[in-house]
């Protein structure tokens, strides 16, 4: 269900937004009066539309207030008014209202206008909030284009380890610094301007995806783990870094030790002609991740197979 807010002292705008979408069973109007625009920020609405002919206050100071709530900084704004004065409008726009709709309004171009935005909204949804990286909907479109245009590439898989037990020992807040920092890493190593059709994808949790092109992807995968280790020491405390092991409590009340986080890399090299569809490189990938995990501290296997067949090289890290 989405629900649009519209801020106005009368009920005509209201009544125009639930004619207009009075086919489109998922989408509900809700109305409130100018005084009670806290309400609205609460709510936390899909979209705004702030009447601006029935506000007595500064339109710009309402938009700056909902942009200012960090549950609201990104909802759309949609602003419906009499003023035609393109300097006021332009004022408008540039903080950061996505739409200035003059009065009278026709509600065809108010239906498209709003569905249009609604589909923008989806299409963020795909995207990480944490790390701004796209999620499966574009990793499956980047890998599909790959292959139907029978590129070379090497995929990525690319998790931590024993995250959960920092997660239990540091708590999620700083869990979700290490996620941003080892986006941070990947990004800094993958999406180079001289790899400019690479590309970094975030499945979720501590789960993340590269695709590069470049035919040194070890090397890639060695600068990833060298930086993220070099980087790691700042989300521990002293005590545990020298100790160089966490311990948790289980669910028994007995203390275990977990090594410090890691990170693990599966690197899949597709071959044009090796794979038959994304499902395929998805399942080389979960196989050759769990190699890597296998391995203490931060490490990467390659898979450079030419058949389905398993022979794993694990001094060279590489399955044959």
């Amino acid at each position: 269900m989405k629900y649009i807010y519209v801020v106005d002292k009368e009920n005509d705008l209201k009544a125009k937004l639930e004619e207009t979408f009075k086919n489109d069973k998922e989408i509900r109007i809700k109305k409130i009066v100018p005084k009670q625009f806290e309400i609205v920020l609460k709510n936390i609405p899909d979209i705004l539309v702030i009447n601006e002919d029935n506000i007595q206050g500064d339109i710009i100071e309402y938009c700056k207030n909902v942009r200012s709530d960090e549950d609201n900084s990104i909802t759309p704004i949609i602003i419906v008014s009499s003023n035609k004065d393109t300097s006021h409008i332009v004022e408008i726009l540039k903080n950061e209202v996505e739409l200035y709709l003059e009065q009278p309004i026709d509600k065809e171009i108010l239906y498209y206008n709003i569905k249009n935005i609604m589909r923008l909204l989806n299409s963020n949804r795909m995207v990480s909030p944490l790390t701004g990286l796209p999620g499966n909907v574009q990793i499956q479109a980047e890998m599909k284009k790959r292959l139907s245009n029978k590129q070379e590439f090497a995929m990525l898989y690319i998790d931590l380890d024993n995250f959960k037990a920092y997660n239990d020992t540091y708590g999620f807040s700083n869990g979700d610094e290490i996620i941003k920092f080892t986006a941070k890493v990947i990004q800094d190593n993958i999406l180079k301007e001289e790899n400019e059709k690479n590309f970094v994808g975030h499945i979720g949790g501590d789960d993340f995806i590269a695709i590069t092109e470049d035919e040194d992807y070890e090397k890639i995968s060695q600068s990833i783990i060298t930086q993220f280790d070099a980087g790691l020491a700042k989300f521990f405390n002293k005590e545990d870094l020298e100790r160089g092991y966490l311990e948790v409590e289980n669910r028994r009340g007995i203390m275990e030790q977990y090594p410090l986080t890691s990170i693990s890399i599966g690197v899949v090299d597709v071959a044009v002609g090796r794979f038959k569809n994304t499902l395929e490189i998805g399942e080389a990938g979960a196989a050759v991740k769990h190699l890597a995990k296998t391995i203490y501290g931060s490490t990467y296997v390659i898979d450079r197979r030419k058949n389905r067949d398993i022979t794993f090289d694990k001094a060279n890290r590489k399955i044959k």
